[in-house]
């Protein structure tokens, strides 16, 4: 009788460990499976219900956040854009594009609890100014313009100059 109840005593403990294992390899497929999925795109005031059939106009690559922004950058008389090849450079400061699929999200301060001003769409043109020091953030400007914003850092690539 002692044999039986050993016997069932270890098997029991077989079965609670191999349990344990599968549920948790079961959670951490799940759990890593959901890590590597890209988010979904995030949609922009300007891309929810707009019902209007105008051609868009250009902006400078910057897409303004709210309503009152596009309406002011409207309503502003156009200043020619300085020829890219013509634009002098900060030191230290390089051209580059957006290569994110999705776009990126112009923020005014580096965090992403900043305020959102704007976004870059995919292979926009950019400046970068600045890094910050872990490296995070990059400090960029459109070309042409003063408008100014963080983006994450290692969602762009330098553009070869001739």
């Amino acid at each position: 009788m002692s044999f039986l109840r050993f016997l069932q005593f270890v098997l029991g403990i077989i079965c609670g460990v191999a349990l344990l294992g599968i549920s948790g390899a079961a959670a951490g497929y799940y759990f890593f499976s959901r890590m590597s999925v890209n988010p979904e795109r995030p949609i922009y005031s300007e891309e929810r219900g707009s019902t209007s059939t105008a051609e868009p106009q250009p902006t400078d690559g910057i897409v303004p956040e709210t309503a009152a922004e596009a309406q002011s950058d409207s309503e502003a008389a156009p200043e020619p854009a300085q020829p890219v090849e013509a634009e002098v450079l900060e030191e230290g400061a390089y051209r580059a594009q957006v290569t994110w699929p999705d776009g990126l999200t112009l923020r005014a301060e580096p965090s992403l609890d900043a305020e959102q001003i704007g976004s870059l769409l995919y292979e926009d043109p950019m400046i970068v100014l600045d890094t910050t020091d872990d490296g995070l953030w990059e400090r960029v400007r459109m070309p042409g313009s003063d408008r100014q914003g963080w983006v994450k850092a290692g969602n762009s690539e330098p553009i070869e100059e001739d």
